[in-house]
């Protein structure tokens, strides 16, 4: 496995690859990874005859007094973890070399981008389809991984490649979750003792959700009310969203119909984790 740092050395090793016929697989990350992670580059290993990882702390994505400063950092154990799987290339960049000192440029949405966390994170969605953008440009793999967990951003970075006709296959993968429910997150290791109890009510309050959906409740603001109320039974918990909406246009809806992605936001101390589901009816 190769750790490269620049650009031109990424271009000339996926050059060398395609003229090879190879299929490129990608799993664009920033980092600090765990089996979520590895849950991607695992069937990327599978699907595709070389693996290109991205390890980037994208500051771009983040707004003012979010943890772009304390976001965790482990190159070495990710390089270990990217190993043990058979990653073939981490692609490593420095913030300059990713935006040098007259960057202007940037790739923007509307619509998809306006509820969830594109509520409550105004810029973030500006920023993750600018550097997605700009390492697909690099890597140009045939197929790039996603998880679900980040369902809002799966749906924005496919409306993205459609939109700009990028020949990418994208991959959506399941949320992995530790063995007592909570989602794999790299935000997770904010968490203190307390703090990590509480944290389940997140994965609760989902199935919550599931089981209202699953007996056949319809009515999208009585299943979010119930959600909000049980969040609220966790004294460290604060909601920051609880929504339902359209899977495919991220768009609310009052009726649970078609295919729907039931998503929540909560405060945990200070500490924002996310979780969902999505339910297509039939």
């Amino acid at each position: 496995m190769e750790i490269l740092k620049t650009i031109n050395e990424v271009r000339a090793k996926i050059k060398q690859w395609k003229r090879e016929g190879l299929i490129v697989g990608f799993v664009p990350t920033m980092g600090y990874l765990h089996e979520g992670h590895a849950s991607l580059m695992e069937r990327a290993r599978k699907e595709c005859d070389r693996v290109v990882a991205s390890i980037f702390v994208n500051p771009m994505q983040f707004g003012v007094n979010e943890d772009l400063d304390s976001y965790p950092r482990d190159l070495d154990a990710d390089s270990k973890l990217c190993d043990s799987i058979g990653v073939d290339v981490i692609f490593h960049p420095e913030v300059s070399e990713m935006y040098d000192g007259g960057f202007c440029s940037y790739v923007d949405m509307n619509g998809l981008t306006k509820e969830l966390c594109g509520k409550s994170r105004p810029i973030h969605f500006r920023g993750v389809c600018t550097v997605v953008c700009k390492l697909f440009n690099i890597v140009t793999p045939d197929k790039a991984y996603f998880g679900q967990k980040d369902a809002q951003q799966l749906a924005v970075i496919r409306r993205m490649v459609k939109d700009l006709n990028m020949d990418i296959e994208i991959v959506g993968c399941p949320i992995i979750r530790e063995a007592d429910g909570l989602a794999k997150s790299s935000r997770n290791t904010y968490l203190n003792e307390q703090e990590r109890k509480a944290a389940l009510i997140l994965s609760r309050t989902i199935r919550l959700g599931e089981d209202m959906v699953k007996s056949g409740e319809t009515d999208a603001q009585k299943i979010i009310s119930a959600m909000k109320e049980n969040i609220a039974s966790e004294p460290l918990a604060k909601t920051d969203y609880v929504d339902i909406v359209d899977l495919d246009t991220i768009e609310k809806t009052d009726t649970i119909k078609g295919s729907v992605l039931v998503a929540i936001a909560v405060f945990i101390g200070k500490t924002r984790l996310i979780d969902n589901f999505i339910y297509k009816k039939d």
